[in-house]
C-alpha cells in the first residue's frame, strides 16, 4: 500500500534516525519500531517493543489479502485510516454478554468478534488488558487462530501481565514490555504493516 509522504514527515524521520539506532532491527520490525517512536517522539520505545519478523510478515500478508482487522476500542480504529476496522465494543450484544458472564465490555467484545472471525484475523488491543486476556483464553481453547495480535494495552493493572502472557503463548504477536502502550501505539503498529514496502520501507 503506497501513500504520499509529506516533506515534514520525511524531515521528522531524519531527525528521529539521528537520535536512535534502528539498524539492529530486521526490516519490518524496524518499520514498526520507527513508526511507534515517530508517533510518540520518544526514542526510548526502541527498547520497549517486542516483535518477531515472521509474525509481522504473516500479519501484513493477512491484512493485504483482506483479512478482518479488529480492535478493542474506537480510539485504536480512529488511528487506522487505510483499512476498514471492526471494533469489539460495537458488536451487538456486548453489554448483555458482559453482564451475564461477568466480563468487562472490552472482553465481551473480543469474545463476540472471535465467534464471527475465529480464523485468520488481525487483532489490535490498545486499551484493555481484559480484552487481550480474553483473546488468549479463546486461543488456548482452540476457538481462535489469529494471523497476528498487536497486544499493547496500557495501564498499571493487568497490562504487564497480559502482555507477558501473550509472549508466552507463542501466538504471532507484537507487544510491549512495561505498563506503556495504548491506542496510538496499536494503531502505529498496524499502520506500519499496511504502509511498509520492501525492501527498505516507504521512506
Amino acid at each position: 500500500m503506497r501513500r504520499t509522504v509529506h516533506p515534514i514527515e520525511t524531515e521528522s524521520y531524519r531527525i528521529m534516525r539521528s537520535r536512535a539506532d534502528f539498524d539492529r532491527f530486521e526490516p519490518l520490525t524496524r518499520e514498526v519500531v520507527e513508526r511507534v517512536v515517530h508517533t510518540t517522539a520518544d526514542p526510548s520505545w526502541t527498547g520497549e517493543v517486542v516483535a518477531d519478523e515472521a509474525a509481522l510478515r504473516q500479519g501484513r500478508d493477512a491484512l493485504l489479502a483482506g483479512a478482518p482487522l479488529i480492535t478493542d476500542v474506537r480510539m485504536v480504529a480512529s488511528g487506522i485510516t487505510a483499512r476498514e476496522v471492526r471494533i469489539g465494543l460495537d458488536f451487538p450484544g456486548v453489554t448483555e454478554l458482559a453482564a451475564s458472564e461477568g466480563l468487562t465490555r472490552s472482553a465481551a467484545g473480543m469474545r463476540l468478534a472471535a465467534a464471527e472471525h475465529p480464523r485468520g484475523a488481525v487483532w489490535a488491543v490498545g486499551n484493555a488488558p481484559t480484552a487481550l486476556l480474553e483473546l488468549l483464553r479463546l486461543a488456548e481453547n482452540g476457538e481462535l487462530e489469529p494471523a497476528l495480535i498487536v497486544g499493547v494495552p496500557v495501564g498499571f493493572v493487568g497490562a504487564v501481565d497480559s502482555k507477558a502472557a501473550l509472549r508466552r503463548s507463542g501466538l504471532p504477536a507484537v507487544s510491549t514490555l512495561t505498563e506503556r502502550g495504548g491506542a496510538a501505539i496499536a494503531a502505529a503498529a498496524i499502520n506500519a504493516l499496511l504502509y511498509w514496502a520492501e525492501p527498505g520501507g516507504n521512506r
